[in-house]
């Protein structure tokens, strides 16, 4: 016989084992990143008090009354000896909506607030909210930058989107200002946007993505950068390309910022994303470059080929072999965790060190672009380690 109380105990026991679970390092291994065995954020993470109506006289078969579809692309942040991610929660409806995860643990125990965020709705337009990057500035702010995307008014296509880049600031994660949405006099659409932590040149700093179109970057030549003076009316007059789109490459199709960049002793660190296309569709990794410190519009290092890709179970979900991020956070001895999301379902974690990155990034080859030297670099890595090898054995 059906019983409320008896359904509510169990969904309650399962939630509680699953997001007090300990997490582990696998045993992946390429001596850049470790990868952790659990998702830190998953469907399931969402409290029950989201999902189900908890009164038997409304509810009487303690049925999900709003689902809860997806739980991924967080951007990140630590205050006060905590790890906060504000993830993308997607709901059975498609509608996604912000929710700040709170843990003492980079890698496990992350618990959702009870309430979503609630953003100040300044467009009647706006249908749809995701992927915000977490920028923790100079000027005293966390500045959120997120999509902000509503029906394309001029196409009869109900799949015709406008895609802009919108502006939040906080400084508890619990109060949010919402600002204009940011302008960009050369490009009709923007995504992926993240904003610098340290003004250039007095000027507040974004690394955006130009778009022509919702999905097709047409003229849009890779992730550009852009300067603004008023971050309270911000507007971009001039978009330059840093780290540019480039055939049959991991970026081919297209590229963006991930994580709000890292200052380094040896530059800014980059943590984005690139998409090509292949016969199963669009395939999404994790790439990584560096620009100066000096000009942050100028790359000065980028490693040949992916850090992230999709592996076994992350390659499946709503959006099949796909990785991106758009969080990552740096503790106080080094260690850099890096949220990334696979098939558009769920959140892992990978963890490393910012010296392990910068040396990654300044030391592993750049792509040569054909495959001609592409063997002629490797031939030429095995002939080295042969020389190296025979020598330690004489």
């Amino acid at each position: 016989m059906f019983s409320f109380e008896k359904e509510l105990a169990r969904e309650t026991a399962r939630y509680e084992a699953l997001v007090s679970r300990p997490n582990r390092r696998t045993d992946f291994y390429n001596g850049i990143y470790d990868r952790w065995e659990n998702p830190v954020l998953t469907r399931e993470h969402a409290p029950l008090i989201w999902r189900y109506d908890m009164n038997p006289a409304t509810n009487p078969y303690f049925m999900e009354r709003l689902g809860v579809n997806a739980a991924f692309n967080a951007g990140a942040v630590k205050l006060n000896g905590k790890y906060y991610l504000v993830a993308r929660v997607e709901g059975s409806d498609r509608k996604s909506f912000f929710a700040v995860a709170e843990s003492e643990s980079p890698t496990e125990g992350f618990r959702f607030w009870d309430h979503p965020v609630q953003l100040p709705d300044i467009s009647p337009a706006e249908t749809n909210v995701y992927d915000m990057r977490l920028t923790q500035h100079e000027d005293g702010w966390i500045y959120g930058v997120f999509c902000s995307e509503s029906k394309d008014p001029s196409d009869p296509d109900l799949s015709a989107a406008v895609a802009e880049a919108g502006i939040v600031r906080t400084k508890d994660l619990k109060n949010w200002e919402r600002l204009p949405n940011l302008v960009t006099k050369e490009s009709p659409q923007q995504r992926n946007v993240c904003l610098l932590p340290e003004l250039v040149d007095g000027k507040y700093a974004f690394f955006t993505r130009p778009m022509d179109g919702f999905i097709e970057t047409g003229s849009g030549g890779g992730i550009g950068f852009g300067l603004c003076d008023d971050i309270t009316h911000p507007v971009i007059e001039h978009e330059r390309i840093t780290s540019p789109r480039r055939y049959h490459t991991i970026t081919e199709s297209k590229n963006g910022a991930g994580a709000v960049p890292i200052k380094t002793s040896a530059g800014w660190l980059h943590i984005a994303h690139g998409v090509r296309n292949t016969a199963a569709g669009l395939r999404y990794v994790v790439y990584v470059f560096l620009t100066s410190l000096s000009a942050p519009a100028e790359v000065i290092a980028e490693p040949s080929g992916f850090l992230i890709a999709p592996r076994g179970g992350e390659r499946s979900g709503d959006v099949d072999n796909v990785t991106f991020t758009n969080g990552a956070i740096v503790d106080d001895d080094g260690s850099l965790y890096i949220y990334y999301a696979s098939a558009d379902t769920r959140l892992h974690v990978a963890s490393t060190t910012i010296d392990r990155m910068v040396d990654f990034t300044l030391h592993t080859p750049a792509d040569p672009l054909r495959s001609a030297e592409c063997v002629a670099q490797r031939c030429a890595l095995i002939d080295q380690n042969l020389a190296y090898l025979a020598k330690q054995g004489s």
